[in-house]
């Protein structure tokens, strides 16, 4: 099954570099005057991808070589989408976490509390988030939000692209905002320590979950519309309000961040970056690549896969403008894809404090003001 479904389909460093990272980073040399200033930084920093798959296909099982690249990616943690459009689906697909994990406990951990991303950095291992995108099955019966919580899964979107029963999607023409059901999800997200994930939600439900949540949200992977004007980019106007009120934007490494046919560099990636960082400031932006760890290759059976996804969900309703291209960046293909845009940051004059951040200590502080810092 391929990774838009469910997203189903690290160098050991001294305790002392662990207990303190950011006083390292700040003690670098410009990074863009020293390649080995930013491969250091990187090295000791927390690296989290807010929206990403260990995998390119987790139907397979993973080859030795890909494991071990996957986990010299220097990642620490990801967010890694597991729901289905069904409840059984979604299920299985945390089976499916668990069940990797338990072969490969030294490549993998569940990061259940904020205290694991510091464990998973400590013991070189990826941290894996189950998140959500999907929420039919939560609409159904709102009682399964402290249900999956309890099985791990602590982040969830309140739309994807379509309206739901939470407010309307990112592609709903109505722009409604969000519903009486949506208000009284997020309250209970709140209550229960679950982050809120605005990414795919139109921009009426965006903003309204951002004033209705008591606590910062998310907004794990999109881009910048100011940049790129794609239904799936957020204006200016949600970023200014999305870090006034303490949270977090992910920048995305797929086709949206230009106009189709271009084919997306990591020029597009930075220029929605740094104007993120421009409009938010540094402590609230990093990365979602919206992608995997491992590199995607197109052999001809990936091209015949994903052509076939883009015509599934084009049927469906769910597809974006721009779905004509492949879903991801090519020089940011891979698992040094954090590294390279660390270096691209420093070259466009970023210190090393903001390259720490984006990396992700904004991930690490946002969560820990979400779920508590045990």
């Amino acid at each position: 099954m391929h990774r838009r479904d469910f997203n189903i389909g690290i160098l050991k460093i001294s305790a002392a570099a662990l207990l303190a990272p950011r006083l390292f980073a700040r003690s670098l040399a410009p990074p863009e005057d020293d390649a080995a200033s930013v491969a250091a930084l990187y090295k000791n920093a927390i690296v989290i991808d807010s929206l990403c798959g260990p995998l390119v296909d987790m139907d397979m099982p993973p080859a030795p070589d890909v494991l071990a690249t996957v986990r010299q990616s220097g990642i620490t943690a990801i967010n890694f989408t597991i729901s289905e459009t069904t409840f059984e689906g979604t299920v299985g697909n945390i089976a499916a976490v668990e069940a990797l994990v338990e072969l490969h406990p030294e490549v993998f951990m569940i990061v259940r509390r904020h205290s694991d991303i510091l464990c998973a950095k400590r013991e070189s291992k990826i941290g894996i988030m189950p998140g959500f995108q999907y929420t039919a099955f939560l609409e159904e019966k709102p009682e399964r939000f402290e249900m999956f919580r309890q099985l791990g899964v602590r982040i969830m979107q309140l739309t994807y692209n379509n309206r739901s029963n939470f407010g309307d999607g990112c592609l709903e023409p109505g722009n409604a905002g969000l519903s009486k059901a949506g208000v009284a999800a997020v309250k209970k997200m709140n209550d229960l320590g679950i982050a809120v994930d605005l990414s795919h939600s139109g921009y009426r439900t965006t903003a309204e979950g951002i004033a209705e949540s008591k606590k910062p949200v998310l907004i794990s992977h999109s881009g910048c519309a100011a940049i790129y004007p794609h239904p799936r980019s957020k204006p200016d106007d949600i970023l200014k309000a999305l870090a006034d009120r303490g949270g977090y934007f992910g920048v995305y490494l797929m086709p949206y961040v230009v106009a189709s046919p271009t084919v997306p560099t990591r020029d597009h990636v930075l220029n929605h970056l740094v104007h993120a960082i421009n409009v938010c400031g540094a402590d609230h932006v990093g990365i979602g690549s919206d992608g995997a760890i491992q590199k995607t290759v197109l052999t001809p059976e990936q091209k015949a896969a994903f052509d076939k996804d883009i015509a599934r969900r084009k049927q469906l309703g769910i597809g974006a403008p721009g779905e004509d291209r492949y879903p991801y960046v090519p020089d940011l293909n891979g698992p040094d894809h954090m590294e390279v845009i660390a270096t691209e940051l420093a070259k466009r004059g970023q210190s090393a404090s903001t390259i720490e951040k984006v990396l992700g200590a904004n991930f690490q502080r946002v969560i820990g003001e979400i779920w508590g810092t045990t």
